[in-house]
C-alpha cells in the first residue's frame, strides 16, 4: 500500500515537473557555401544553405526554444535574418545594425524562443547573397493547447517559394544600374514607336493626346514602361525553373494548404491557379478571415497561405507572372508524377499613368524630376491600397489589401501617440533610392521609445512599387477594416499612393526598416528604427566599424 502511494506521488510530481518545465528545444545546423546547381538545364554557381537552393525548410513549434548554428564556409562575410519572426534584436541578423556578421570560417549561434505561428522565411542580409540563392522557408506550427493547433485541417501542406535567379552577379547588376538606370528596360519608347502610334490614330485629338503624353514623360525624363528595374531573371518555385516543373501531388477532393512565399530579390508577382479558386487564410503569418480569390499580388517578402480543393483527376498549373510580364514562375499540382498542366500565357504588360506619379492633370512644361514638389502633387491618400493589376481578366476576383481582416483579437490595437510621415523617394538618373530624399548613409536612424504607438504615413513619390519591410515589430495596416485591420511585416506602397500603418514599439533594439527590393535597399532606402528603453538609450549599433559585407552600410 505504501509502495503504491509513493509511486502515485512520484508520478504526480513527474507530471507537474514536466508541465512546469521549459518547452522542448530544437537544434539545427546550417552550412553556408558556394554550390553548383542545375537551373533550367544550366549549371549555375549559387550561394547555398546545406548545399541546396532554396535552403531547407525549418519547421518549428510555437513555444519551443530553437538553436541554429550557422557555419560560414564562404570566403566572405555572411548572415541570416529571420524574416517576420519576432526575435531579440541581437538575433535579428543584420550586419552592422544588430550584430557583427559571420566572418569566413566562423560559426554563429542564433538562439531564441518561438513566440508565433505561421509561414515565414529566412535569408541572407549580406551583400547580394539573397538574390544568388540564400533563402529558405520557415513553417511554425501553432501551440496545440492554447490555439487548438492549425485552424484549418488539410490533407496536404506544401510550400510554394517564389524567387528570381539572374545569370549576372548582384554586383554586376548594380554596376549596370548605376551606369545607366534604364539598362535593363528594352521596352523603352522609341521614335519608331511614336510614329507607329500616330499612324494608328484616327483623329486629330488622338494624335494630340499621344504627342502630349510623350512630351510629358520626356520632360520628366521617365518612361511609363519602367515597371521593374531588372530583367533577365529566371523565375523559380522551390528552386526549380518553369520547365523543371516542381510538382505537388494530391488526390481529387483533398484540401491542400499552399504556403506562398515571395523570396525574390526584385520581383513582385501576380499568382493564380487557372481552374481553381483559392481561399486566402493567412497573410504574413497571421490568420485572416477567409477570402475567395482567383489571383493575388505578392510583394517581395510577403507570404500568403491559401487553401485549394481540386476535384478533378488532372494537372493544375500554379503560375506567378512578374509584374512587368517578362516571365513567370511555374509549378504543378497533379494526381501523378510526370503530369503537367498548360504553360501560362503572359498577359500584355501595362503602362504607368500620370496618376501613378500623383500628377493628375498638372502642367509639366518645366518639370525637373530632381526638383519635384511632391508634397503639392495631390498623391492619393485613400489608404485602401494594394491596387490590383489592371490587366486581370474581367470577372476575376483579385485580392486587395482592403479584403484582409484579422482573426486574432487577443491583442489590442492601441491609438497612436504621434504620427510620423515618411516619403518614399528616389533619383532615377543616379539610381539612388531613399526616404525623405536622404540615403541611409545620410540619415541612418529614427528614434522611438519602448511602449509608444506610432502611426507611420508612407507616401510614395516614385513610379515604382515599394514593398516596405519592418524587422522585429508588426505593422497594423490601415485598410479600412477598423479593429479588424490586419497585422503585417511587409506592406506594398504603389506608385503615387499613400499608405498608413500603426506600429506599437513593443521590443527594444535596432530594427531595420527598408524597401525589400534588394537594389533599392542597397542604394539607400533603409533606416534603423532605434527603440530605446524607457528613460534610457541604446548603445552603439555594433562593435564593428561601418564597413564589410552587410546591406546596411550601402
Amino acid at each position: 500500500m505504501l509502495f503504491r502511494l509513493l509511486a502515485a506521488c512520484a508520478t504526480a510530481w513527474m507530471i507537474a515537473w514536466l508541465a512546469a518545465s521549459p518547452a522542448l528545444a530544437a537544434t539545427y545546423d546550417l552550412v553556408i557555401d558556394r554550390t553548383d546547381v542545375q537551373i533550367e538545364g544550366q549549371t549555375r554557381r549559387v550561394f547555398s544553405i546545406n548545399g541546396q537552393i532554396a535552403g531547407p525548410t525549418l519547421r518549428w513549434k510555437e513555444g519551443e526554444e530553437v538553436t541554429i548554428n550557422v557555419i560560414n564556409r564562404l570566403t566572405e562575410e555572411t548572415s541570416i535574418h529571420w524574416h517576420g519572426v519576432l526575435v531579440p534584436s541581437r538575433m535579428d541578423g543584420v550586419p552592422m545594425v544588430n550584430f557583427d556578421g559571420i566572418k569566413p570560417g566562423e560559426t554563429f549561434t542564433y538562439s531564441f524562443k518561438v513566440r508565433q505561428a505561421g509561414t515565414y522565411w529566412y535569408h541572407s542580409h549580406s551583400g547580394g547573397q539573397e538574390q544568388e540563392g540564400m533563402y529558405a522557408p520557415i513553417v511554425i506550427e501553432p501551440a496545440p493547447k492554447e490555439k487548438g493547433g492549425e485552424r484549418y485541417k488539410v490533407a496536404r501542406d506544401y510550400v510554394v517559394m517564389l524567387s528570381d535567379h539572374h545569370p549576372m552577379s548582384s554586383g554586376a547588376i548594380l554596376r549596370k544600374l548605376k551606369q545607366e538606370p534604364g539598362y535593363f528596360n528594352d521596352r523603352r519608347r522609341t521614335l519608331p514607336g511614336l510614329l507607329r502610334d500616330l499612324g494608328a490614330a484616327t483623329t486629330t485629338e488622338e494624335r494630340q493626346a499621344i504627342i502630349s503624353d510623350r512630351l510629358m514623360w520626356g520632360e520628366m525624363r521617365m518612361d511609363p514602361t519602367d515597371l521593374a528595374d531588372v530583367t533577365g531573371y529566371t523565375f523559380l518555385v522551390n528552386g526549380r525553373g518553369p520547365t523543371d516543373n516542381w510538382t505537388g501531388l494530391f488526390k481529387p477532393g483533398e484540401k491542400m494548404r499552399l504556403r506562398f512565399i515571395n523570396g525574390s530579390a526584385m520581383t513582385i508577382f501576380d499568382a493564380r491557379i487557372p481552374g481553381l479558386r483559392m481561399k486566402v487564410v493567412q497573410a504574413d503569418g497571421n490568420d485572416v478571415e477567409p477570402v475567395d480569390v482567383d489571383e493575388f499580388r505578392i510583394g517581395v517578402g510577403e507570404t500568403y497561405d491559401v487553401i485549394v480543393e481540386p476535384r478533378e483527376d488532372r494537372a493544375y498549373t500554379i503560375e506567378a507572372q512578374s509584374i512587368d510580364r517578362r516571365g513567370f514562375a511555374r509549378a504543378t499540382l497533379a494526381t501523378r508524377e510526370g503530369m503537367a498542366g498548360p504553360l501560362p500565357i503572359l498577359r500584355p504588360p501595362g503602362l504607368l499613368a500620370p496618376a501613378d506619379m500623383g500628377h493628375g492633370s498638372m502642367d509639366h512644361s518645366k518639370m525637373d524630376p530632381s526638383k519635384m514638389d511632391h508634397a503639392a502633387m495631390g498623391h492619393d491618400t485613400s489608404g485602401l491600397v494594394h491596387v490590383p493589376p489592371v490587366d486581370a481578366p474581367a470577372g476575376m476576383k483579385v485580392l486587395a489589401y482592403a479584403d484582409l481582416k484579422r482573426l486574432d483579437r487577443t491583442y489590442a490595437l492601441a491609438a497612436p501617440y504621434r504620427t510620423v510621415g515618411i516619403r518614399l523617394t528616389g533619383n532615377m538618373e543616379k539610381f539612388i533610392w531613399s526616404f525623405d530624399d536622404r540615403k541611409y548613409s545620410e540619415a541612418p536612424e529614427m528614434h522611438f521609445t519602448e511602449g509608444e504607438t506610432v502611426r507611420l504615413v508612407l507616401r510614395n513619390e516614385t513610379m515604382m512599387n515599394h514593398p516596405i519591410h519592418l524587422h522585429g515589430l508588426w505593422m497594423d495596416l490601415d485598410n479600412g477594416a477598423g479593429e479588424a485591420r490586419p497585422r503585417k511585416h511587409v506592406v506594398i506602397v504603389p506608385p503615387g499612393r499613400t499608405v498608413s500603418v500603426t506600429v506599437h514599439m513593443a521590443a527594444v533594439g535596432r530594427w531595420p526598416f527598408h524597401c525589400h527590393l534588394m537594389f533599392h535597399m542597397m542604394t539607400g532606402m533603409f533606416r534603423e528604427f532605434v527603440v530605446h528603453p524607457k528613460g534610457d538609450t541604446l548603445p552603439a549599433a555594433s562593435s564593428a566599424p561601418m564597413t564589410g559585407g552587410g546591406h546596411a552600410h550601402h
